[in-house]
């Protein structure tokens, strides 16, 4: 993994013919909205069959479409299977398994307080996906995409704030509630995700993204569901068959998970995940209108100055390029 060094923010030398520079900021933008929708599906499977069985959901119900995905791909490029080796599935299961982990602090998260607010916490990643990125792939922001992450983590700390101050001064007598807990945690899982999808994307110079993406997500669903599905057969398979039960809610988290999966990777692949990740905080803005929409849940003042501060950050990560 060491071997996978580059300065940020240069990106790396690909073969991307088709591909603009930019590109990556729509694929963020359509994985952002993915993934909304994707947390959507999956909030309302956690009622009926439990957290671990509503993440599994939206790695095996995905695989067909990866699968789909990758077959189409690999047909249209006109190449051959990319020769994978040892480095990227190190890289790969490093983001597999803290992207399962993390996706069940999320889920976790959401269960204590509104939609919105839960998936915020979990925003808590962009500032830790740079440091883990400069630790493990030396990528360094630059001063300016630094100042755009800090804007947009105020943002997203404004947004998690309690409602009262009764609720604050409880959180600081308990230390922290589990909502901050689990946020926090997803954070950090999403960003070791991140820092492990990048780096296997990193492993693979010579492969286009759009081929990095698809296979890097199945690769990883593949992984994540033997894993997980494997513990929930043996552990809990009444869960596992609710999975099965609510099978059109099932279908539609694997279907958008992929979806943002596949643009997640294919994004990291041409831009350092830094970047990525600060973009894909427009999701914050995807879920509000969900939590109006179809939950009825208000928003605070504080929350409005959050938003703005996410909103300065999405644009001060764009300016740099």
């Amino acid at each position: 993994m060491a071997a996978c060094v580059l300065r940020y923010p240069r990106r790396p030398t690909m073969d991307i013919p088709t591909l603009p520079a930019w590109a990556w900021i729509p694929i963020t933008l359509s994985a952002a909205l993915a993934q909304t929708i994707r947390n959507a599906a999956q909030r309302s499977l956690v009622s009926q069959a439990g957290t671990l069985a509503a993440t599994l959901a939206r790695f095996l119900y995905g695989l067909p479409f990866a699968l789909v995905f990758v077959a189409v791909a690999q047909q249209l490029s006109g190449r051959p299977v990319p020769a994978f080796h040892a480095g990227y599935f190190g890289w790969v299961a490093m983001g597999a398994v803290a992207q399962l982990l993390a996706t069940a602090c999320l889920l976790k998260a959401m269960q204590q307080r509104n939609f919105i607010v839960g998936v915020a916490f979990s925003k808590t990643e962009v500032l830790q996906v740079a440091l883990f990125s400069t630790f493990f792939l030396h990528e360094v922001p630059t001063w300016l995409a630094a100042l755009a992450m800090l804007a947009a983590t105020l943002g997203v700390v404004l947004l998690s704030l309690p409602a009262r101050a009764g609720a604050a001064g409880g959180v600081a007598a308990g230390g922290a509630s589990q909502a901050v807990l689990y946020g926090i945690a997803s954070g950090a899982c999403f960003a070791l995700s991140a820092v492990g999808f990048r780096g296997a994307a990193l492993a693979m110079p010579d492969v286009a993204p759009w081929l990095l993406g698809g296979w890097g997500v199945l690769w990883a669903q593949l992984l994540q569901s033997l894993l997980l599905g494997g513990w929930l057969a043996a552990r809990d398979p009444v869960a596992l068959a609710t999975t099965a039960r609510v099978w059109r809610v099932s279908i539609l988290a694997g279907a958008m998970g992929a979806l943002a999966s596949t643009g997640w990777f294919t994004a990291m692949a041409i831009q350092p995940a830094a970047d990525v990740r600060t973009l894909g905080l427009v999701e914050v803005f995807f879920s509000l209108l969900v939590s109006r929409r179809i939950f009825r849940e208000k928003l605070r003042a504080g929350e409005r100055w959050g938003l703005a501060l996410v909103l300065l950050g999405l644009v001060g990560i764009c300016l740099q390029l």
